[in-house]
């Protein structure tokens, strides 16, 4: 039985080492590295399993925003596939540790394909692993990417180059757009909370069962605004009539910017405003010297995935997302 502890100094950032692997040993090191650069994890969250001669058998490592306390969710878990007791063990160890700290929930993502920076491979096995520990899934979502193109249109921008927003669609002509910097956050809360109402995501659709729309509104605005933005990247957009028909709140994670949370209000449905409403943040992002930009949604938000597809982007993975009550 393996025994579950703190990785010591000279064990981070590498954790468990995969012998002839090295594209993952590398990337899981970088990974940890930044993690730990920019405080969303310490070394006493990193945990590894230890066999009886000392041998590392597996690891899990708390994930929080940086600045924060408390975690909320679980990274880099790897475990043996013949050995799922040593999966329970990490899994209780992390909820036991994030517990402590004051977290009342532990979330989990597992993506596929398998891919940098955690490559977790074998999605089946890991999702049987996290509901034998209590985790369930609360959506299930789909991964969207766009490398932007260069100024000159030729691909890429690449590190160093920054695209453009000239090499992007243009802006929706029937669209005028004003800032959270000009309105203030009142009005963004009120669009959020008639979206929430007739949602098509499983994850917001609990909150708002949870919480009531409303206040699923203030605790989404609040959340999102933990992103790192600026007050003239957050956007809702004006219909001809003067009604609001869109929102866009786009903004950058400790990994990559992200499209963050964008929508359409029920009445202005229909008229492809979605797709320009991913547009619209993906220019803003641009703007500000975005290269690579991320988004996510509920597979059932079958017009959300159409939206991020004919602004560009690719759907590169599906993504369960994961969540054990402490």
């Amino acid at each position: 039985m393996a025994s579950v502890r703190p990785a010591r100094p000279d064990e981070l950032p590498a954790l468990v080492e995969h012998p002839g692997d090295p594209e993952r040993n590398a990337a899981t090191r970088a990974y940890l590295t930044q993690l730990l650069d920019n405080g969303c994890t310490r070394p006493e969250w990193c945990l590894v399993a230890e066999d009886g001669d000392g041998r590392l058998t597996g690891s899990v490592v708390l994930w929080t925003m940086p600045g924060h306390e408390v975690p909320l969710a679980l990274v880099l878990f790897e475990a043996p596939k013949d050995a799922p007791e040593t999966a329970a063990a990490l899994l209780d160890a992390a909820a036991s540790v994030a517990g402590k700290l004051g977290a009342t929930e532990l979330e989990h993502v597992v993506d596929s394909p398998a891919q940098a920076p955690q490559f977790q491979r074998d999605p089946e096995r890991r999702g049987e692993l996290l509901r034998a520990s209590g985790f369930g899934v609360i959506r299930d979502g789909r991964r969207f990417g766009l490398r932007v193109p260069a100024a000159d249109g030729s691909g890429d921008a690449g590190p160093e180059a920054p695209g453009a927003p000239d090499a992007l669609p243009a802006d929706d002509p029937r669209l005028t757009f004003r800032s959270l910097a000009e309105l203030g956050p009142e009005p963004f809360v009120a669009v959020l909370a008639e979206l929430l109402a007739d949602t098509a995501d499983a994850r917001l659709a609990a909150d708002v069962r949870q919480h009531g729309a409303r206040r699923a509104a203030e605790l989404l605005f609040e959340e999102t605004a933990e992103l790192k933005h600026e007050p003239s990247w957050w956007e809702l957009g004006y219909d001809a009539d003067g009604t609001v028909a869109v929102i866009s709140l786009p903004a950058e994670n400790p990994a990559f910017p992200v499209i963050g949370f964008v929508g359409v209000a029920p009445a202005h449905r229909g008229k492809g405003y979605a797709t320009s409403v991913v547009i619209r943040g993906t220019r803003v992002l641009v703007a500000a010297g975005a290269t690579e930009i991320r988004g996510d949604c509920d597979a059932a938000n079958v017009a959300m995935a159409r939206a991020f597809e004919r602004a560009g982007y690719e759907n590169f993975a599906a993504r369960l997302e994961f969540a054990r009550a402490l």
